[in-house]
C-alpha cells in the first residue's frame, strides 16, 4: 500500500512538473498584464493567431473587462479572412463591436488620429522568425508610430517556431522594402519581443527615435524548442510543414516558378507547367477564395517537386535553408535566362528582395555550389549573432 501511494505522489509531481515546464506564451499569461491595462484605452495591433487560450486575444480581453477600443488589423485581417496582398478596409468586428483599423490599406502604419484616444498599444502576433514576413514590417511600423506619438506598446511575446537556427544572406539595405526593412539574415532567430529589443538598440525607427516597450517573456521558452503554431500562420501558411519549409520556398516567389498558391498546401510544392517531362509530380493551381484567388498559372498543370513528406526532425537537425532545390530546378528549367523574372517590379527583382540583394541570384546564375554560396554568408551571420546576443531574452 505504501509502495502504490508513493507511485500516486510520484505521477502526480511528474504530471505537475510538466504541466510548470509546457511553454506559455505571453498573451496566455494574463495575470502579468491585466492590471497593466486596467483603466487604459487600449489599441491591439493583432491577427488570427493572436489567441488566449483557443479564442481570439481581443475577444478574451473584451470578455475580462479590458476596454479595447481599437483594433489595427495588417494582412489577411483582424479575423484572417482576406487572401494574401489583397487591401484590407475599415470596419467594425460584429462580434466585439470595436472599431478595426487597417494597416494594409490606405495606410501601413498608424496615424496621430488614429492613435489620439489611445492610452496603450498592444501587439500580439505569431511570428514565423523569416525576414521576408510581413509582420515584422508591422511591429516596425507600429514602434516608430507609437515613439512619435508618445504611446507605449506592449508586446505580449510568442515562440519563434523557426528560432532554432539562423541563416541567410543578410540584407543589402539597397534593397530595403516591404518584405525586408532591416539588415538580418533570412532567418533571424528572436521573438517579436526580442526583435523589437534590437529595433531600438540599432536604430532602426526614422530619426534614430526610441519606443518605450514591455515586454510579457514567454514562459519556459528556449530558441531550440520545438514549436507548433495551435492555429494556422496564415491563409497559405497552413500547415506546420510549411512553417518549417517556408524559409526555403518562398524564395520561389522570385522565381518563374509557382510555390503551390492555388492549391491546399502551398509552400510544401514547387512547379511550373516549362517543367514536363523533366518531373514526374503535378499539381493545378486554382482560384481559391481568402487563399489566392489568381495565382501563378491558374488552372495549367505544373510540374516539379512535392516537399510534403520531407521528415521534418531531419530538417529542423540541419538547422539551414535549403538551396539545393532552389539550384536544382534553375539548372533544369528549360529557360534559364528568365527563371528569375517572374512578378518584377520596375525598380528591383523581386527575387533579389527575397534573398536581400542580387549576389544570390548571380551565384547561382553562375554556378557555385550550395557550399561555396554558404561560405560567402559566414562573415555576415557572425556579425549578426554578435549583434543579436545583445537583445535575447531567452537562451
Amino acid at each position: 500500500m505504501r509502495n502504490h501511494f508513493f507511485t500516486i505522489i510520484t505521477a502526480t509531481l511528474m504530471f505537475v512538473q510538466s504541466a510548470v515546464a509546457q511553454i506559455r506564451t505571453g498573451a496566455d499569461q494574463t495575470h502579468q498584464y491585466l492590471d497593466y491595462l486596467e483603466g487604459k484605452r487600449i489599441g491591439m495591433v493583432v491577427n488570427p493567431t493572436s489567441i488566449i487560450g483557443d479564442k481570439s486575444s481581443v475577444d478574451s480581453l473584451v470578455a475580462l473587462g479590458v476596454n479595447v477600443i481599437k483594433v489595427f488589423g495588417p494582412e489577411h485581417g483582424f479575423r484572417g479572412d482576406v487572401g494574401a496582398g489583397v487591401t484590407v478596409g475599415d470596419a467594425i468586428d460584429p462580434a466585439t463591436g470595436v472599431k478595426i483599423v487597417s494597416l494594409y490599406g490606405k495606410t501601413n502604419k498608424p496615424t496621430k488620429a488614429m492613435l489620439e484616444d489611445v492610452d496603450l498599444m498592444v501587439f500580439d502576433i505569431q511570428d514565423i522568425g523569416v525576414r521576408y514576413y510581413t509582420y515584422l514590417g508591422t511591429l516596425h511600423r507600429v514602434m516608430e508610430a507609437c515613439a512619435e506619438n508618445g504611446k507605449e506598446l506592449l508586446i505580449l511575446d510568442r515562440p519563434n517556431p523557426n528560432g532554432y537556427f539562423i541563416d541567410g544572406p543578410i540584407l543589402d539595405m539597397n534593397y530595403k522594402s516591404g518584405i525586408g526593412m532591416h539588415p538580418v539574415p533570412v532567418t533571424h532567430g528572436m521573438t517579436v519581443g526580442e526583435y523589437a529589443k534590437m529595433i531600438n538598440g540599432e536604430g532602426w525607427l526614422s530619426g534614430g527615435v526610441q519606443c518605450k516597450i514591455k515586454v510579457i517573456p514567454v514562459a519556459n521558452y528556449t530558441h531550440d524548442m520545438e514549436y507548433i503554431p495551435p492555429v494556422n500562420m496564415s491563409p497559405n501558411i497552413n500547415t506546420y510543414q510549411s512553417v518549417l519549409l517556408y524559409p526555403s520556398t518562398c524564395l520561389f516567389e522570385g522565381t518563374v516558378l509557382s510555390e503551390g498558391r492555388g492549391t491546399l498546401f502551398p509552400f510544401t510544392v514547387i512547379g511550373a507547367p516549362a517543367l514536363k517531362g523533366i518531373y514526374e509530380f503535378s499539381f493545378t493551381p486554382r482560384s481559391i477564395k481568402e487563399m489566392s484567388a489568381t495565382p501563378i498559372y491558374l488552372n495549367h498543370e505544373c510540374f516539379g517537386i512535392d516537399l510534403r513528406n520531407v521528415d521534418l526532425k531531419e530538417l529542423r537537425a540541419q538547422k539551414k535553408i535549403n538551396l539545393s532545390w532552389l539550384i536544382d530546378m534553375y539548372n533544369r528549367y528549360p529557360n534559364q535566362a528568365i527563371f528569375f523574372d517572374s512578378r518584377q517590379s520596375k525598380e528591383i527583382v523581386v527575387f533579389n528582395k527575397l534573398a536581400g540583394g542580387d549576389t544570390l541570384q548571380k551565384q547561382i546564375e553562375s554556378g557555385l555550389s550550395e557550399e561555396q554560396i554558404r561560405k560567402s554568408w559566414e562573415p555576415g551571420l557572425k556579425a549578426y549573432k554578435a549583434t543579436r546576443e545583445k537583445y535575447l531574452i531567452y537562451n
